[in-house]
């Protein structure tokens, strides 16, 4: 008899990173739901919460049939990454988590897949309503960062370094991660060198960058004057503007006027071919989960680009999608964020620092 195959999709959330925490898993054989599940978990934050959704889904497929084969699918880059072994987990109580995950049900029986977060939107509605059944409508807010900074956890700091000026900079065109893929000019060089100065005073411990050219010529100034080595990952690219670009934004006004209406007027809209503001915020969600997971209380330097460092802003003040629109990171000016490890507390230390540029 061939085994069952249950689908499982699974979410957290919480309403402070960490506060009011909640998860939402929902079970399906054949496309038929078997089980939905959700439960306000305490104060918490995201990743806990995402875990504790999956957890619990594994536990209770473990209980219907242990011998079913299970089909994972979250919108936690995180999770999914973890789970599947690509990434490493060197938080204690995550692993702990991760541990509790794989003692559910026979991980040799389950796969992961990541799904964006609109086709999670059953398990999000299971976590929320949770939420919302524990507390009402209006959350409540703590300020958490007080004690932490009379505390002696030692945060994951992560100064975040915009690339130096390109040919596409002074016009502000689109750039992106697309072909064009310019390289600094001579006054970007000259940034470049004038950053890492500064960089070099914080001695940071790991040196990570986007590939593309601008941010690799960057980050080869910084490894010079820190004497340290690159790790170039795609995680920290660039917004991809499609067939925009290379543009300046008058010739799109002109030649897509309601397009670029849209794309000014909502972080949800797609360039043709490209990705909106909302598609890049679940990357740079993994991207900071994962720097503060892989490297905890160490100080990181990230080599980015202008939209993924205001995404990160946004993020971590845990401000709406419309905030992007009143954020700008001049080129190689510094953003610095604290992660604490042990809770994933964030919180935004500096933006858009340029002292050194004269």
């Amino acid at each position: 008899m061939a085994a069952r195959t249950f689908t499982l999709t699974a979410d957290g959330g919480s309403r402070g990173n960490p506060g009011p925490s909640a998860y939402g898993a929902v079970i399906k054989e054949n496309g038929a739901i078997l089980a939905e599940l959700s439960e306000f978990i305490g104060s918490a934050t995201n990743n806990v919460a995402e875990y504790n959704g999956l957890l619990a889904g594994l536990r209770k497929i473990h209980e219907i049939d242990p011998t079913a084969k299970v089909e994972v699918k979250m919108d936690s880059k995180l999770v999914v990454e973890q789970m599947s072994g690509r990434w490493q987990i060197k938080h204690a109580n995550m692993r702990e988590l991760a541990k509790s995950v794989r003692d559910a049900h026979d991980p040799l029986l389950i796969t992961y897949q990541w799904i964006p977060r609109d086709e999670n939107s059953h398990a999000d509605r299971l976590a929320n309503k949770a939420l919302d059944g524990e507390e009402g409508s209006a959350p409540t807010q703590i300020n958490f960062l007080t004690g932490r900074l009379r505390s002696d956890e030692v945060p994951t700091m992560i100064y975040f370094v915009r690339h130096g000026e390109t040919p596409l900079t002074p016009d502000r065109k689109f750039s992106g991660s697309g072909p064009i893929n310019p390289h600094l000019t001579e006054e970007g060089l000259a940034q470049a060198e004038a950053v890492a100065g500064e960089i070099a005073k914080i001695s940071p411990e790991v040196l990570l960058a986007s590939p593309l050219n601008r941010t690799r010529q960057t980050a080869e100034a910084i490894a010079r004057h820190c004497d340290m080595e690159i790790a170039f990952d795609e995680i920290f690219y660039e917004v991809d503007f499609g067939t925009w670009d290379g543009q300046s934004q008058d010739v799109v006004a002109q030649d897509f006027p309601t397009e670029y209406h849209e794309w000014l007027s909502s972080t949800g809209y797609r360039p043709p071919g490209g990705e909106s503001y909302d598609d890049l915020a679940l990357r740079v969600e993994a991207a900071l989960e994962k720097v503060a997971s892989e490297y905890p209380g160490q100080r990181v330097c990230v080599v980015s680009h202008n939209g993924f460092i205001r995404v990160a802003a946004r993020l971590v003040l845990g401000a709406g999608p419309e905030s992007l629109f009143h954020l700008d990171v001049g080129p190689c000016s510094i953003t610095a964020i604290s992660i604490w490890p042990s809770d994933g507390l964030r919180a935004l230390r500096s933006l858009n620092e340029r002292g050194h540029l004269r």
